[in-house]
């Protein structure tokens, strides 16, 4: 281990005669500051000219220093006061990550006017209007942003925006107001509102993903976001040692590119420089560009995006040199970073720099601000999300497997949804843990310092007609490792039936086989549906709860209109079934020429 770097895991565990278990960090959580704004100050005194923020200008960057950003933001607050803003009128976000969509948001939250960041497609997609309608009728917002009034006209035209002021940067419309203008608030009268801000008061709020509901507002508080931050100093000082800089595309409208990343440049005086790029087809080789241009000392993305930066930097030996030369960490979220592209990573910063960075991720949700676990060791593999943070408790329910349901409290964690008490009831049990739904298992039951892996979604489990019980989380991600390029993504189904099947996204490689005719909804392609079958017997004897008996391959794609795609991308599996229950019929109809049955398992 790297002495100083990375503080070793420690964790105390307390047995209940109930048979759960609590844990928790042995690192105690010290002093966490009040606000957000006590950052901006101490740096803005501290390193006045560093920067803070920057986003792409031309061939190079807008750079925004912490003196800047703290008169800028003080300025905008006036004039948010002068609007006759507060706390009971948010501001609704419809625009990606920017430089002014960060000022604004800093600047709510230095008076206590709480932001709604949303997905960008919900306002970019028309067929996705009624999202932004559903978040709009929630939250009743005092003030609309976004980045582009050309660009984002078809939103901000809806009726359910009428009355409503609208700011944009660029191509302000008819009736709207120039961002700039902002910039021009007397900064009298706003040190009573912001004095007034503190741990309890909401900075956002943050929209859930809606894959089992409706989305939920979360309530993120000042409290909430601060202590995470301090939670992670702990885990990781070398935040404390040495300003941080990240290039980051991860979108703000999330807990995790908005509080998480975002934060911990703003707690520890580093500098976010905005990549606008995305680990798409189209939008990867900016994400390069821009890694060309700048690199940082931490490292944050997907897994997918991570193998795009490996495949350019095998043939650059340059953006391999920056890249990994300062690099203190390397943070991999949403699944399991592949071996090889593990592998790989490791072995390019050997040769940069002859050795590594801290290769890990952790884990959390929006209703926890987000970090509750996290692997501050190094480790060798990927999959593990480590040990409870200083300050949140862990409860495990165990079962005879030694897989165990996750519940947490503690000071970074919500205390209820937006206007939903029916839902925050819901969401705590009797002794006030938080419910997460999610399941981990301890790599090594003997020794709880060696961290937990996360073990699936209990809420997407179900049982076939057997009794048996299917992991349909860990299943599909085991299904896509095995049928790679043919698929977008899986739908595994099979509650209340016989066996279980698979219903298809279909990647283009597997829509451009010859011979493919569609048949109301389902896609029957012969050639496929024989590498489709091969791929699958491949996987050898499989017991009842992971074997594949059937599967479909679906024409229509999953509409954000309808719900069936989440703001993060995410499938909506039970709305797809919902919707889809015709095709789901014609899955386990083994006399449907568009259903494949898996030979041996029928």
């Amino acid at each position: 281990m790297i002495q100083g770097k990375y503080q070793e895991h420690s964790v105390l565990r307390e047995d209940r005669p109930d048979g759960t278990i609590l844990l928790r960090s042995a690192h105690p959580l010290d002093d966490v500051v009040a606000k957000t704004s006590d950052w901006l100050h101490h740096w803005a005194d501290e390193t006045p000219g560093a920067t803070f923020i920057a986003e792409r200008s031309g061939a190079g960057w807008r750079e925004v220093s912490y003196a800047d950003t703290l008169s800028m933001v003080r300025a905008i607050a006036a004039s948010l006061i002068a609007m006759g803003l507060d706390d009971k009128t948010p501001i609704l976000i419809i625009s990606g990550n920017g430089v002014d969509h960060g000022l604004l948001t800093l600047a709510a939250q230095y008076v206590g006017i709480p932001t709604v960041p949303v997905a960008e497609q919900y306002a970019l997609i028309p067929a996705a209007h009624g999202q932004l309608k559903f978040v709009a009728e929630l939250v009743r917002p005092g003030l609309i942003y976004a980045v582009d009034g050309a660009r984002y006209a078809d939103a901000l035209g809806l009726s359910v925006f009428d009355g409503i002021p609208k700011i944009t940067s660029l191509a302000t419309p008819p009736g709207g107001i120039s961002f700039d203008t902002l910039l021009a608030g007397s900064h009298a009268n706003i040190d009573e509102r912001h004095a007034k801000v503190g741990p309890d008061t909401v900075a956002k709020i943050l929209m859930t993903s809606g894959s089992t509901s409706s989305p939920k507002g979360v309530l993120t508080t000042q409290r909430m976001m601060c202590t995470n931050q301090r939670q992670l100093q702990i885990a990781l000082p070398f935040l404390t040692t040495k300003r941080p800089r990240i290039v980051d595309w991860l979108p703000w409208n999330h807990v995790f590119g908005g509080s998480h990343n975002f934060n911990m440049m703003l707690a520890n005086g580093g500098a976010l420089y905005i990549d606008d790029g995305k680990p798409t087809p189209q939008l990867a080789p900016r994400t390069i560009e821009n890694q060309r241009l700048k690199t940082g000392t931490i490292a944050f993305n997907v897994p997918v995006g991570f193998a795009q930066i490996r495949d350019a930097m095998k043939t650059d030996a340059g953006l391999r040199r920056a890249y990994f030369q300062d690099l203190d960490m390397l943070f991999y979220a949403g699944a399991s970073l592949p071996q090889d592209v593990w592998a790989d990573l490791e072995q390019m910063a050997t040769e940069v720099r002859g050795d590594l960075p801290l290769f890990t991720s952790s884990w959390g949700l929006t209703e926890t601000a987000p970090a509750c676990l996290i692997q501050h060791e190094p480790t060798q593999r990927s999959g593990i999300v480590g040990v409870p943070v200083p300050g949140v408790t862990v409860k495990l329910i165990p079962d005879a497997d030694l897989r165990c349901e996750v519940r947490v409290s503690g000071p970074s964690i919500m205390t209820g949804y937006f206007q939903n008490p029916e839902k925050t009831a819901e969401a705590f049990d009797e002794d006030g843990y938080f419910i997460t739904g999610d399941a981990m298992k301890f790599l090594d039951p003997s020794d709880m310092t060696k961290g937990m892996a996360f073990d699936g979604r209990i809420s997407e489990e179900f049982k076939l007609l057997t009794g048996t019980w299917v992991r349909a989380a860990n299943l599909r991600l085991e299904v896509l490792g095995v049928l790679g390029d043919l698929v977008q993504d899986v739908v595994i189904t099979g509650a209340d039936r016989s066996d279980i099947g698979l219903l298809l996204v279909p990647s283009a490689k597997l829509r451009d086989y010859p011979d493919a005719s569609d048949d109301a909804g389902a896609m029957i392609i012969e050639a496929g549906a024989a590498e489709i079958a091969s791929k699958l017997q491949s996987r050898g004897d499989q017991g009842s709860s992971t074997r594949i008996a059937r599967v479909l391959i679906m024409t229509e794609p999953p509409s954000i209109a309808e719900g069936e795609i989440t703001a993060k991308g995410n499938l909506n599996f039970r709305k797809i079934l919902q919707r889809r229950a015709a095709l789901l019929d014609r899955l386990y109809d083994d006399a449907d020429l568009a259903t494949i049955l898996i030979q041996g398992v029928q």
